[in-house]
């Protein structure tokens, strides 16, 4: 079967997404959760263990509070309230802090730090699967056991105001609720005055037992401008005015004769340097908690918050209701809490909460007997039985009290011990899925590498031998044998496994794939090997320049780096060494073009195998005669591109910090978005929005020009009405608003643009001139190239507007003065580019951590949430450096007709074996590693962002193989 080498690449990045969605179903694992079908019930409590027979053995501890007020404030950093800013913005809850009738914690939340796992977390006691980032965006009801529904099933009436997420998961078990959308970052004011408005009337009614509000507009000022942005104070304050009147109005319904109420506040996950979260750095994992009520008798003062984890809170609040703990649930008991109460209700609760975590320890790990936590339990439980015996027989001396303390010491280390344990223990793997998404990942990896002559041929057609191998004997035992291998794995799996779960004819229709796929490969393996009676034929002569060597040690070095956690935290340092010296190769290759072949102008270098280019060309192209400069300046400015790159990429690496390591350092974009520095942050933008039109409109009609113009007119003034950058005729005392009007008068011209693009590819189509043809799809390109650019520069936010305007500069100088005039193959090009766009991926800020993707881009020009949009916006933005320098390597190879004849089968190939080198790596590496320290903190980011990449990439080649028309017009 022949197949052009776009669409074979296109077929290769298809199978390799199956593969890769197949191993992550399996990787990432199912929780720890208890299989026992039922939820957790009061008759489940164990009896207090004695050997006498006293009464009341099994009782059901007693509820400590009347009524819990649960005020969660999204992406509330600890030091918003035990830092300087709960000083100066939260006066009244650090007042209550100092009182004594309050205990503070700090709370640790487990990565991944976004709201739904958080609040699934907060609710089950359990850590969620780092899956639950993807299903963030579409919540489904929690069934698992959990504290909502032990709350309500015990008959607690609740009300829910705030996040709809919370609707989501729990859809029948609110009295009342009011939910509203987490996702429209740009609205910070109604959607908390949203959750307010209600506090008045619900405070003064008594026909509640739990209320629950959970506030959003913290969160979105920090998607919008971070976390030193100048409405953080406002909102923090806006916040301690709702905690002073759920406060007072609590203590003025305590009454004697019964128990005391509690207000919790917490957040759901912190904040990072950028204002993003999802990642595992300490200001995203450190979260306030605040337990107030009458019943605590603490010190006056404020005193140094202690640590513990966020599941914590969990078995302590169902215990302080009088409800059993979740079935599934990690955390332990947080001793402050019932520190009131007597020694025997005390042990009497950590018993409880060891009998629960016990049971899950000895339901999910087969060698629970081993763990330290679990004998250590066993003997505070056998000591806890003695301290009854004497309790029972009415002993009151000091070794009593004395001995209960140790018990209760014992019950401590070993809640500790288990919860340890079963946090690290994650989840169970499904190893069946992920080994078989790695074969087919490997498959398709080593059918690229054997096609490699045939896809980068003059014909650029790669023959499969896909449909001879399904008439071959070692075809019929190959299925024979993976389906009997899967009847024996599904027979005597002993965890999940969603092969398993799969209709019989779909399982097999992937073995007989499978089987075909690995024939073909063997059979092209065979085609490869030279034979002593075989003479090399001029195709299959492969020689490398020294360039080629650079390229193939550079991509093949990055690969082999992400072995390490911190190569992985830190890639941008690894494409930023690769780019200088890129850069350095090319101006090597400069000087020999201008200075040493002066002298050897007869001997000029051949092309090479791949794309030569013929001697009237050579000749006939000039940047000198396009530009209208001399050939003396045309030489020195060519010496001055790579130069310029360097110089470029150096500017652009201060104006973000990322990674990890310095993340938190102050860079350039800092210094810009401080309040100080608007008006320098205006002339920034002005000039970057004046460079990236005269770079752009080069290629473009008339009328795209215009269109280009005033679109970026909008972007300016879009940024000017959400206050980012100012107008020199604004007062600064003007109103911030979300520029929903001038953000949808730009995708009016963005659209139109490609409207005008499109509109020329399709006439291309149909022209009968071939020179005509070429050069109405040319600009077509370019215009849907334009279109892309001024929507970026919409997204963009406004510090980052140099970024664009540097990419677009240097993209224009390579083509001009290097791509063409040096005479690179589409290869060379495709990898040049290649590397280009993975530093801009880093140089915008990004980084291989969830929390420097910017959501707030998904609702530029929207009135509220729309999932489509939202989604499509925030992976152009996120993934624009790799985007823009493959949409610029479609034009640049379409503009080059007679040298690009096959050159986007070429790119389209080299972008399907650049993209499956690091992934296949990635998913056994990955694999070997899937118990490391910084498995979910480190190597999951990294893996979701390989399968977005990948996904992206595919698509990029879609469009490659869909803009190929010369090659399927040729007879």
């Amino acid at each position: 079967m022949k197949l052009s080498s776009s669409v074979f690449a296109v077929l290769c990045l298809i199978c390799e997404i199956v593969s890769v969605a197949l191993f992550l179903r399996g990787f990432f694992p199912v929780p720890v959760k208890s299989s026992f079908s039922a939820k957790s019930k009061l008759s489940d409590f164990p009896a207090e263990p004695q050997t006498g027979s006293a009464l009341n053995s099994s009782r059901v501890p007693a509820a400590l509070f009347r009524r819990v007020v649960i005020v969660l404030i999204d992406a509330l950093r600890q030091d918003f309230v035990f830092g300087s800013d709960g000083r100066r913005f939260m006066p009244y809850t650090r007042h209550v802090l100092e009182r004594g009738s309050s205990h503070s914690f700090i709370a640790k939340a487990r990565p991944p730090t976004v709201t739904m796992p958080r609040i699934k977390a907060l609710t089950t006691g359990s850590i969620p699967g780092f899956i639950d980032v993807v299903m963030n965006l579409n919540s489904p009801a929690l069934l698992e056991d959990n504290l909502i529904w032990q709350a309500k099933s015990a008959g607690k009436r609740i009300i829910f105001y705030g996040d709809d997420t919370w609707v989501r998961l729990f859809p029948k078990h609110f009295m009342e609720h009011d939910g509203t959308t987490s996702f429209f970052v740009s609205d910070y004011t109604e959607v908390d005055n949203n959750v307010t408005r209600h506090l008045d009337s619900t405070l003064k009614r008594d026909d509640w037992d739990i209320l629950i509000l959970h506030y959003l507009g913290l969160d979105h000022i920090g998607h919008i401008s971070g976390p030193h942005s100048s409405l953080i104070g406002p909102k923090l304050m806006e916040m301690d005015d709702v905690i002073k009147k759920i406060h007072t109005s609590l203590i003025s319904k305590e009454s004697e004769g019964t128990l005391p109420n509690l207000l919790v506040l917490c957040g759901d996950h912190g904040m990072s340097e950028t204002g993003s979260h999802g990642g595992s750095s300490e200001p995203e994992i450190n979260t306030p908690l605040l337990l107030i009520s009458p019943a605590f008798r603490r010190k006056a003062g404020l005193e140094e918050p202690d640590v513990l984890e966020q599941v914590d809170l969990t078995p302590t609040l169902a215990l302080a209701l009088g409800l059993p703990i979740s079935q599934n649930s990690v955390g332990h008991l947080i001793p402050a809490v019932f520190e009131e109460l007597s020694l025997r209700e005390q042990l009497r609760l950590l018993q409880l909460n060891g009998h629960q975590l016990s049971r899950l320890l000895q339901d999910s790990n087969p060698t629970f007997h081993k763990e330290d936590g679990y004998e250590l339990f066993r003997v505070a439980e056998k000591s806890h039985g003695s301290w009854m015996k004497l309790y029972v027989d009415g002993n009151t001396s000091e070794v009593l009290s004395n001995m209960g303390k140790k018990v209760l010491k014992q019950y401590l280390e070993a809640l500790k011990a288990m919860s340890s344990a079963l946090s690290k223990q994650l989840g169970k793997y499904d190893m069946y899925s992920m080994i078989m998404g790695m074969i087919f990942m490997l498959q398709v990896l080593f059918l690229l590498l054997l096609a490699m002559p045939e896809a980068l041929s003059r014909e650029a057609v790669v023959d499969v031998p896909l449909a001879s191998s399904l008439l071959s004997l070692p075809f019929y035992l190959l299925c024979l044998f993976g389906s009997a291998l899967h009847v024996l794995i599904c027979t005597s799996a002993g965890g999940p496994c969603y092969l398993c779960s799969l209709p019989w004819v779909l399982v097999f229709a992937v073995i007989l794939f499978s089987s075909a796929f690995m024939c073909a490969l063997v059979t092209m393996a065979e085609r490869r090997i030279p034979t002593s009676n075989k003479t090399p034929t001029k195709s299959s002569a492969w020689t490398l320049s020294e360039l080629d060597t650079l390229l193939l040690i550079g991509t093949v070095g990055h690969t082999l780096s992400l072995g390490s956690s911190s190569f992985i935290e830190e890639e941008h340092q690894t494409w930023y060494f690769l780019l200088n010296t890129l850069c350095l190769a090319v101006f090597q290759d400069v000087c020999r073009k201008y200075f040493r072949e002066q002298r050897h102008r007869g001997d000029e270098e051949d092309e090479g195998p791949l794309l030569p280019s013929s001697a009237e060309e050579r000749s006939t192209f000039s940047p000198a005669a396009e530009l209208g400069i001399s050939a003396g300046s045309e030489k020195w400015l060519a010496l001055a591109t790579p130069l310029l790159t360097l110089a470029c990429c150096r500017l652009l690496r201060s104006l973000n910090q990322t990674g990890v390591q310095w993340a938190h350092l102050p860079d350039f974009g800092h210094w810009l978005n401080s309040g100080d520095h608007k008006a320098f942050l205006s002339v920034l933008a002005v000039l970057s929005l004046v460079l990236i039109f005269l770079l752009v409109q080069r290629h473009c009609s008339l009328v795209s020009k215009i269109a280009l113009a005033l679109g970026l007119l909008g972007v300016y003034s879009y940024r000017a009405a959400v206050g980012n950058v100012l107008f020199p005729w604004q007062h600064s005392s003007r109103a911030v608003s979300k520029g929903t009007v001038e953000a949808r008068f730009v995708y009016v011209f963005v659209l139109g643009i490609l409207f005008t693009g499109v509109k020329d590819l399709l006439r291309s189509q149909v022209m009968s001139s071939a020179a005509d043809s070429g050069r109405l799809k040319s600009r077509g390109l370019w215009e849907v190239y334009s279109g892309v650019v001024l929507l970026v520069a919409l997204l963009f936010r406004a510090h980052n507007l140099p970024t664009l305007a540097c990419c677009l500069l240097i993209q224009t100088v390579m083509a001009q003065f290097i791509w063409k005039k040096l005479h690179y193959d589409a290869a060379q090009t495709t990898i040049m580019h290649y590397w280009f766009g993975q530093a801009f991926f880093f140089f915008q800020g990004n980084s291989n951590n969830i929390g420097t993707v910017d959501i707030s881009v998904g609702f530029v020009g929207l009135e509220s949430y729309v999932e489509a949009p939202a989604v499509f916006l925030t992976a152009l933005s996120t993934y624009t450096g790799p985007l823009l320098w493959a949409c610029h390597l479609l034009c640049h190879l379409s503009s080059e007709r007679d040298r690009a004849v096959n050159g986007l089968g070429h790119g389209s190939y080299c972008f399907a074996l650049l993209r499956s080198i690091p992934v296949v790596f990635y998913v056994v590496l990955v694999t070997s590693l899937r118990y490391h320290l910084f498995i979910w903190s480190v190597f999951s980011p990294k893996l979701l962002y390989e399968a977005m990449h990948t996904l992206v990439t595919t698509a990029v080649c879609l469009f490659f193989t869909f803009m190929d028309q010369e090659r399927s017009a040729r007879p």
